[in-house]
């Protein structure tokens, strides 16, 4: 990877993709940003057919952006380099083909929360807390923290984080519907393994596309989708093989016929 706070390794089909930056609480900078875009397309073109998202150590899953970086931008950087580059990077971790299993094994705030909206299963240790803190700061939750978070969690959740301050215990999460499952600290990646297994023991393909329709059905890459689907049934058409045959042999092509 180009940067190494973002590690990921994949083993048996299962992609790992942790944060490594415990002593800025796995908050993340440009570079990380950009490592984190990277690990994604890699994944893509891994024999992966799930990934596991963490962060080192036990008190932060992440803490967001980092505050030192992102503070020393002008505006034009903020909006142009920061904001959308981060969305990039989450967008590129939301659309995985492969189902994304977020392990909370420490504090989700700010773009943590952001980070953890993008998976398709949130795992949440007992310590952990969740919240969204940007405005106390100045500013908004910028990674899609209204937009994703909001098509995920509902905007009411999002209305008593970011505008009222409310930061929820994993156990207040679970019931709000901001994570899946609770489990004793230190036992996150144990569970992830135990869901990642029954992945594997799905279609693979057929996992994929009901993966696509679903994010497809909240918003998520709608267009892409509908293209993308389309695009597969005409791949696997007669009319592609008899198309590229009279491209190659330079003769009208013979459809349906």
């Amino acid at each position: 990877m180009s940067d190494a706070r973002i590690e990921l390794r994949v083993e048996e089909r299962i992609a790992h993709l942790t944060l490594r930056r415990t002593e800025k609480l796995n908050a993340l900078d440009d570079a990380m940003v950009d490592a984190l875009f990277d690990a994604c397309r890699a994944i893509e073109r891994s024999q992966a057919r799930v990934a596991i998202l963490t962060g080192e150590g036990s008190r932060s899953f992440c803490a967001g952006g980092d505050i030192e970086a992102w503070s020393r931008l002008d505006a034009e950087g903020f909006s142009r380099r920061w904001l959308r580059d981060g969305h990039d990077a989450f967008d590129a971790l939301a659309r995985l083909s492969v189902p994304l299993i977020a392990v909370l094994n420490g504090h989700a705030l700010g773009g943590g929360l952001e980070l953890a909206a993008c998976a398709d299963l949130r795992i949440a240790e007992a310590h952990v807390t969740i919240g969204q803190p940007e405005p106390g700061l100045g500013i908004i939750p910028g990674w899609s923290g209204t937009q994703r978070a909001s098509r995920r969690f509902g905007t009411q959740l999002v209305r008593r984080m970011a505008l009222f301050g409310e930061v929820f215990s994993s156990e207040e999460a679970l019931a709000l519907g901001l994570v899946d499952r609770i489990v004793a600290t230190g036992e996150g990646a144990a569970a992830a393994q135990v869901a990642a297994a029954r992945v594997l023991q799905r279609s693979p393909r057929a996992t994929e596309l009901t993966k696509m329709l679903v994010n497809a059905a909240e918003g998520e890459e709608r267009e892409r989708v509908v293209e993308a689907l389309a695009g597969a049934a005409a791949v696997s058409s007669e009319d592609l093989a008899e198309g590229l045959a009279a491209y190659r042999q330079k003769r009208p092509a013979r459809f349906g016929q």
